[in-house]
């Protein structure tokens, strides 16, 4: 570690989870010796109790000294986990160490903008509340193993995902473009586009990111939900890759998932 200019320690490289152990460690040490000065403390009052002066100026002897052993302890364990937590998260150093704790595990992470994405989750940090948000769930737990952990179960419960209602929000958004831009029925439109017209009013693209609307139009394609209203989906990813506007996330099996434009077909049309 390194101490940066006011003198409060900075995790070089991230390594949170490091430190973490560190203090962890100490702090057992530091309840080992609570143990033992609960246990003299008890034995003084029970002599105290019975009046057996001897037992008890001992007694008292002996708390007195684990007592300055807890307190040397817990200042150890004070003075070891001397991290300037929101330097950690402002910089950068905390996304990578999630993003190299993810791959020690074998869980398959990327960083899009400020999101990360860990499917089927999407990841913003909270450097002000000292919390990260997954899902819109604020989450205070930052150890890199806990919150790789608590991605894994995310990943085995598998995502809470309907369909056809976001499908049915993606038609209507789609047709407004396609009024918008005078394009013709079976059209293809930017993705980007109908994001924007999923997030009009104020505030909307913080409360539903671009990195969450990819995410659902993975989890719809991977649905296989098509039809709806007497319309088909068509999703373009193979002509927008190279251009602007290109949504990107991560998919099951841990590759990078792009989305570029959609079209909604007429079913009789595609008969």
């Amino acid at each position: 570690m390194a101490s940066d200019v006011r003198g409060v320690v900075v995790v070089e490289s991230g390594r949170l989870e490091s430190v973490l152990a560190r203090t962890e460690s100490d702090l057992e040490a530091a309840l080992r010796r609570a143990a033992v000065l609960t246990r003299e403390l008890r034995r003084a009052r029970a002599a105290a109790r019975a009046g057996q002066l001897k037992d008890l100026r001992r007694g008292l002897d002996a708390a007195a000294d684990a007592a300055g052993q807890v307190d040397g302890a817990t200042g150890a364990a004070r003075s070891g986990y001397d991290v300037d937590e929101q330097q950690l998260l402002d910089s950068g150093a905390y996304a990578k160490e999630l993003l190299a704790a993810a791959a020690e595990a074998g869980v398959a992470m990327q960083e899009e903008d400020d999101r990360l994405l860990c499917y089927p989750s999407v990841l913003r940090l909270l450097p002000g509340d000292l919390a990260v948000e997954i899902d819109h769930r604020r989450e205070r737990r930052l150890r890199p193993s806990e919150v790789v952990r608590l991605l894994q179960r995310a990943q085995q419960a598998g995502p809470r995902f309907r369909p056809q209602p976001f499908l049915a929000s993606l038609l209507a958004a789609y047709d407004l473009v396609l009024a918008r831009q005078d394009k013709s029925s079976g059209a293809v439109v930017k993705l980007h586009d109908v994001y924007g017209v999923l997030t009009l009013l104020p505030g909307q693209t913080r409360n539903y990111s671009r990195q969450e609307f990819a995410r659902d139009l993975y989890l719809l394609d991977e649905s296989r939900e098509r039809a709806i209203r007497g319309r088909r989906l068509r999703l373009s990813a193979s002509t927008g890759t190279r251009q602007a506007g290109v949504l990107t996330t991560v998919a099951r099996s841990g590759q990078q998932q792009r989305y570029w434009g959609v079209a909604f077909d007429d079913e009789e049309a595609t008969a």
